[in-house]
Formats: structure tokens, sequence, C-alpha cells
């Protein structure tokens, strides 16, 4: 039995959570709907994962702050807010365009399932939300927006402490900022275990969903997932690849250092359970700690540019439907509303569900939609999130870039 467990813990991470994906591709396939029995070693996994997000979220955040001081913290939060902005904005764009030259939805009908309106929180809502009432509701209710606002204000508290002019405040501060270091230690160390777990769960997620949802409904709105897939290799190309040529960074390198987060995002659908080997894969890309720590965990609730993309597209797959002809104020709407709404999507399976409602009702267009388009919302999801967990990383890495420039510079001058 021992000889079996190193035999597999050798093993690259890469390799084990593929060999689980295409097994259980296999299974759902020969299976069918009887697959949704493993169902429960998925579920095990996703509860695994976040399980340690919060923990992983609120120690690493808070060292890392503890170690920037706040017009350190403020330079780093200002580019990481303009990229996130901008890389959504053009995330839509690709998916608008690319679905008004192919008209996805044209032929198609409406099913006749009904879909209830989501509520959704008004702009000013959601920043106030940002402040969380109650630490500890927000803590049992994985506000991760709201954690990671205490985080950053316990950080710089911290830091202030340890800056203190006076000895004995000082001194707690120092304790206070090596037991945060120790936590977010202990945290990683649980979080290896888990990864020991994770292709088996990932083995059972692909038998289940493909088991349940069969290949032909995948066939039935094939033209808007390969419009979604299209989209996401543009922005892949045209905007990731792009901005690290751009900023110096070895793409092919960086790829090989973060094609575990990029696999496990795809295999989950779930940026926030894939943040602990996001975290795992910038370290080895070498983005320093307290920009990864800072921007990653803010990415993996508010960047979703695979959302975007799958929100412009859908919306045009709608209005097709419809036999609708969208104007220009139409689409300049859909990419404003779009935006902000892939921005406030939580980063689980499901959620881009719930953004599209938002978006249809803003445009006055069917929310029925969105019943059709969850035939394949496995398949479009999976795709979505290995986008959005890229973009996280890209834009970690190029800010991390600049920063150093900034730092050489400095020395320079010196």
């Amino acid at each position: 039995m021992g000889v079996i467990w190193r035999f597999y813990r050798d093993r690259s991470f890469i390799l084990k959570m593929t060999v689980g994906f295409v097994l259980g591709i296999v299974v759902g396939l020969i299976f069918g709907p009887s697959a949704k029995v493993l169902s429960p070693l998925g579920e095990l996994l996703l509860r695994l994962l976040n399980l340690i997000v919060i923990p992983l979220v609120v120690f690493t955040l808070i060292a890392a702050v503890d170690q920037l001081n706040p017009q350190k913290l403020g330079r780093i939060g200002g580019k990481v807010f303009v990229y996130y902005m901008f890389t959504t904005a053009i995330a839509i764009v690709f998916g608008i365009v690319i679905a008004l030259l192919v008209k996805p939805g044209t032929g198609l009908s409406l099913p006749d399932a009904k879909v209830d309106i989501p509520e959704h929180s008004s702009m000013l809502d959601t920043l106030l939300g940002i402040v969380p009432e109650n630490l500890f509701s927000s803590l049992v209710s994985s506000d991760i927006l709201g954690i990671i606002f205490v985080a950053v204000v316990v950080g710089l508290s911290i830091s202030s402490m340890t800056h203190s002019g006076e000895e004995r405040i000082r001194k707690m501060g120092n304790l206070l900022s090596e037991l945060t270091v120790s936590l977010s230690e202990l945290t990683f160390r649980i979080l290896n275990g888990i990864l020991q777990y994770a292709p088996i769960g990932i083995f059972a997620i692909a038998a289940s969903a493909i088991g349940s949802q069969g290949l032909q409904t995948l066939i039935s709105l094939g033209k808007l997932t390969g419009v979604i897939y299209i989209g996401i290799a543009l922005q892949f190309i045209f905007v990731y690849f792009l901005m690290l040529k751009i900023f110096g960074v070895h793409i092919r390198q960086f790829l090989a250092n973060t094609k575990e987060a990029i696999a496990t995002a795809f295999m989950t659908s779930s940026s926030l359970g894939t943040l602990p080997v996001t975290m795992r894969s910038a370290s080895r890309a070498g983005i320093s700690n307290e920009v990864a720590s800072f921007s990653l965990p803010l990415g993996a609730t508010v960047n979703m540019d695979g959302a975007a993309i799958r929100l412009g597209a859908s919306v045009v797959f709608a209005a097709d439907i419809m036999g609708l002809n969208l104007g220009f104020s139409a689409i300049l709407g859909i990419i404003v509303t779009g935006t902000l709404a892939s921005v406030g999507t939580a980063g689980v399976p499901g959620a881009g569900l719930i953004a599209l409602s938002i978006v249809l009702t803003q445009a006055g267009l069917p929310i029925q939609v969105v019943a059709l388009v969850a035939g394949v919302d496995a398949i479009l999801g999976m795709g979505a999130t290995a986008c959005n967990v890229t973009g996280d990383l890209v834009g970690a890495a190029i800010v991390d870039k600049s920063e150093r420039r900034k730092l050489s510079a400095a020395s320079s001058e010196a």
C-alpha cells in the first residue's frame, strides 16, 4: 500500500488531474445519468477547497499587507483595479463581436422552462457591502469582499504597530506578525494535503457532469459554445499574451509555471476554489508574495474576464432567438452592465447564470434564455473559469514586474 501511495504522491499534479478528468469523461459517457452516484466525491473536493479558502485569504492577505507601507499598497491596488476593468471590458467586446458575426441563436426557440429573476443589488449597495456590518457573519457567509476589507485593515494596523515608536506596541506588533505568518504556513500545509485528493474529486465532477448532461446538449448549442471559446482564445492571445510580452514576461515559462492553476480552474469551474492552487502557481512563476497575496484573492472575487465573454455572447444569442437587431446604444449598455455584472459575479460554479439574468433584464431580453444556456453551463463555465484565473495571474505578473522596475529605477537613482 505504501508503494502505491508513494507512486501516486510523486506523480506530477497536472498529470493526476488530467487522468482524473479524462477517466471521468469516459465513465460519464458509458454510464450516463447513473454516474451521478459519484457526485459526493466531487462535492467533497469543493467543500475541502472552500474550507481552506477563507483562512488562506485572511492569513496570506494580512501577512502581505503587514509588509507593505500604505503608499505601496495604494499604488499596487490602483494598478490592479485599472487592469481588471480594462481586461473585463475587452473580454465582453470580444464576446459580443464574435457572436454578432456567427449569430449562434438563429433557428433556436425558447425552452418552456421558466426562470425566476434573481435579486441583485445596486452598485451603491455593492460598494457599501464591501464594509461588513459583522465580521463573524461575513466569515460564515463567505463574503470574500468583506473579508478582504477586514484583512487589509488588520494588516495595516499590525504594520502600524510594528513601526510604532513605542517599544511595547512594537513588540506586540511583531508578535502578531509572526503569528500571522505561522498561521499562513499552517494553511498551506493543510492545502498540500487537500491537493492530494483533488484528482479523485475531479474524476467524480467530470463523470457526474457529463453523465447527467450528455453530449447532445453540447451539440444543440455548439455554436454558442464555439463563440465563447473563440472569445476566450482571443482574450489569451491579444490581451494576456500581448501584455506579458509588453512587460517582458516570458510567455512559455509563465504558462509552464501556472498550468496547474489553469487546469484546476478548467476542471472545477470555481475561481475561488482554485485560489489555493493559483497562489502556489504564482509563487512558482516568481510573482512576489506581497503582490500575489493582495491581487489574487481580490481577482478571484471581482476579475471575471471569462464570465464577461459569456455574458456578451449570450446576450447576442438571446437577441438572435427573438429576431432582434441590437443597435449601438444597446450594445454599449450591454458592455457597461456586463462589465459591472461580471465584476460582481462570485467565483463559484453556476454564478455566471445569475450575472446573465441581470444583463438580460437590463437589455429587455427574455430571461427564459438562461434556462437554455444552463444546458451547457458546465461546458461554458470550465473555459470561462480558466480564463478568469489566467487573467488573475497575468495581472499579478505584470503588476509585480512594474513594481520591480520601479524599485530598480529608484535604486539606480540612489
